[in-house]
This record gives C-alpha cells, structure tokens and sequence, in this order.
C-alpha cells in the first residue's frame, strides 16, 4: 500500500505495509539514518522523532497513523557543515560519548524547546527523562539543552 508521508519538510511516497514502523521506513526506504534503533520496545528513545511537534517513539509507531502529519528527523535540523541551534549545543557540550541515543536525544529535546522556550530545570528533566544514555553523559545532555534554550548553564540553586 503507497502512503505519502512528509518527512523534514517534504512528502516520500512509501509503498510499505500500514503497519510498518516509522523507524523502519525512516532507515530502510528514505535512507534517513540518524535515527537509530535501540530497543524496539519504545522504551530508550533511541529512535525518537518529533510529528507534529511532539517527541515520539517511531520504532513503534505504525506509519499509517502518519499520512497528512509532519514528521522531522535529526537530519531535517541542520548538517554537519551547518548544524542546528540545539546540535551545535550538544556538540559544544560534548553530551556524546558513544553518540548512539544523541539523535533521540536531540529530538527530544527540540520538542521541548519548540514548546517551551524557557524550561525550568525539572522541566527538561521531566522532559528528557524517557531517552536512556548507558553511558551516563545526562549532565551534560541538560547542560546542552540549557545551552540550547539561552538559559544558565548551572541549574540555579534552591535557597536554604
């Protein structure tokens, strides 16, 4: 079955089943592979995308839930000659050190951002809190999210 979707900004007719997950038309039709798959359980986050907006998991979401909606990649916010506002943050951050969840990562938090452009804190953690890093780079993930927002690079700290 061919569905058109629309992915960073412009429409791919896919002739796949309904029920293939995004992840896979993403990598195997649209040669996108920035994203990547983790687990294959929507659990890590590795494979998160923004549609419309919103920070999804698309190794579990079935494309034929995606016809007529937006979906951008880590490759429709910048390249590596001009990466956008939040990777070249994660970048100065030096948040990867495997660099396998930093798409997911990155994603993730551009939905945050698009959202809200002043988040506190527990804000971008609660925010961030789905996407696992095994490598335990989480500081400087929200230190790269803060950079990314304009906010200090330091969590303020509570008044005793």
């Amino acid at each position: 079955m061919s569905l058109t979707l629309n992915v960073n900004g412009a429409d791919h007719v896919v002739d796949a089943d309904p029920a293939t997950p995004l992840l896979y038309v993403l990598r195997g039709d649209l040669q996108l592979n920035g994203t990547k798959f983790g687990c294959g359980l929507g659990q890590c986050g590795a494979c998160t995308v923004t549609v419309d907006g919103k920070a999804v998991f698309s190794c579990v979401l079935p494309i034929a839930a995606l016809e007529g909606r937006r979906i951008v990649t880590v490759e429709g916010l910048g390249t590596v000659t001009a990466p956008g506002v939040i990777q070249k943050a994660f970048e100065i951050e030096q948040a990867a050190q495997c660099g396998y969840c930093i798409a997911g990562m990155i994603m993730r938090a551009k939905a945050l951002l698009d959202a809200k452009t002043n988040p506190s804190d527990a804000e971008i953690r609660a925010h961030m809190q789905p996407n696992l890093c095994r490598c335990g780079t989480h500081m400087r993930i929200l230190r790269a999210v803060r950079r990314a927002a304009g906010l200090p690079l330091e969590p303020a700290k509570a008044s005793a």
